[in-house]
């Protein structure tokens, strides 16, 4: 790593300054994009509007290009950390009850609020925030029963499939064009 990134790790303000920053900033981008509508979310659970799929997979594509670029300069280290079956069951419930209750993610719910959507303020931060309470509570129980479930590797497919990044990259990045080109042509 270079200096200017070490002495940003070991400088929590600035750290907490360039968090700021890159959350409005992700929050901007998600403005723009319209995901932090309700009637666009809702499309999308109806499979009539598909744009956050599409913004989804573009910034998993731009994303996957640019944390391997980053790691290549040696900008960036990955700290995978380890998952399991049964953690991501219980992620996945709790994510898509209240996506499903109120129409919003997370990162939604934010981009909403900043733009002064009532609904997600009172709907969304409420519910994260008693559903983080509820898990907090039931964490204990659930770490020695469900969550470790079904260990998943800690590892990158690259370094499961013994390749190079690249070789995986640039095929997932192109097959995601490919599905972006076929979501447009189908009007969607």
């Amino acid at each position: 790593m270079n200096e200017a990134l070490q002495r940003l790790r070991g400088n929590g303000p600035a750290q907490l300054v360039l968090g700021l920053a890159i959350g409005v900033g992700f929050g901007a981008c998600l403005q723009i994009a319209g995901v932090t509508r309700y009637d666009v979310i809702l499309g999308q659970l109806l499979l009539t509007d598909f744009t956050v799929v599409k913004v989804m997979l573009s910034a998993v594509a731009v994303g996957t290009v640019g944390v391997y670029l980053m790691r290549g300069a040696g900008l960036a280290d990955l700290h995978i950390k380890p998952g399991s079956v049964g953690a991501t069951v219980i992620g996945g419930v709790i994510f898509g009850a209240g996506f499903a209750v109120l129409g919003y993610c997370p990162g939604t719910v934010a981009g909403a609020v900043g733009s002064g959507a009532l609904d997600a303020l009172v709907g969304g931060v409420t519910g994260i925030l008693i559903g983080a309470g509820i898990f907090a509570a039931l964490y204990p129980r659930l770490e020695a029963s469900v969550l470790g479930v079904g260990a998943l590797p800690t590892a990158t497919i690259p370094d499961l499939l013994r390749v190079n990044p690249w070789a995986v990259v640039v095929p997932l990045v192109l097959a995601i064009a490919v599905v972006l080109y076929g979501i447009e042509l189908a009007g969607l």
